[in-house]
């Protein structure tokens, strides 16, 4: 099975909202969450302490049974800060 290039291998949260996300492709970027807050699925992302739970898996962002990113929308919306 291919693993797609924005399959999302690594996620490091920031205490600004913020995720640094490493790629299948290599590629790192950061990604604001801030947008998403207004959105009522990701409200519970607004206490600070959960949002820093974010992890890797499944081949995105997850916190959740409940709560998670698409994958390609994180690989799109987000800066490259390495390659």
């Amino acid at each position: 099975m291919k693993i797609p290039f924005w399959s999302v291998e690594e996620v490091q949260p920031h205490k600004d909202y913020t995720l640094t996300i490493k790629f299948h492709d290599g590629s790192v970027k950061l990604f604001d969450a801030k947008p998403l807050l207004q959105i009522p699925i990701y409200e519970p992302l607004k206490n600070p302490g959960f949002f820093m739970q974010a992890k890797a898996d499944f081949g995105t962002v997850i916190w959740n049974d409940d709560i998670d990113i698409a994958p390609e929308h994180l690989y799109e919306a987000g800066e490259n800060i390495e390659n």
